[in-house]
């Protein structure tokens, strides 16, 4: 099934305006939190996430904005994997120091994976076990 979102090709313009609404809704975001932690230092969430929440709002709240917003995620989703060039290069230029590393780092990352999956098996059965004891 097409919708005429899909169909249509988006002027230049809507595609700076889709750009510019993914961009300040990330400022707002990263702003928001920013003031969030000068307020409570304790605060951790992620300033991207927060504008990405926002976005959803917006989304949500407004008939229908998201064509340009729809055709700039697209072209972006279509590089995607050209963000991932940098750590390849990365890994290539640090070589010799995850040939000494990489094996206890790569023990660590799957021992703490196998306890966090041990601990929220362990959490759900435990809350299942507390809430069926209310069940008649």
């Amino acid at each position: 099934m097409s919708t005429d979102i899909e169909t249509e090709r988006p002027k230049p313009n809507g595609l700076v305006a889709g750009f510019a609404l993914l961009v300040a809704c990330q400022l707002v975001g990263e702003v928001g939190v920013g003031l969030l932690r000068q307020l409570w230092p304790a605060v951790v969430f992620p300033g991207p996430v927060a504008g990405m929440l926002l976005l959803l709002a917006i989304l949500l709240l407004r008939p229908r904005p998201y064509g340009n917003v729809l055709a700039v995620a697209n072209g972006l989703l279509g590089v995607l994997s050209l963000l991932f060039v940098p750590s390849a290069v990365g890994i290539i230029q640090h070589g010799e120091i995850i040939r000494a590393w990489g094996l206890p780092l790569l023990l660590a990352v799957l021992v703490s994976t196998l306890l966090t999956l041990l601990a929220t098996v362990g959490t759900y059965l435990l809350v299942e076990r507390l809430m069926g004891k209310g069940k008649p």
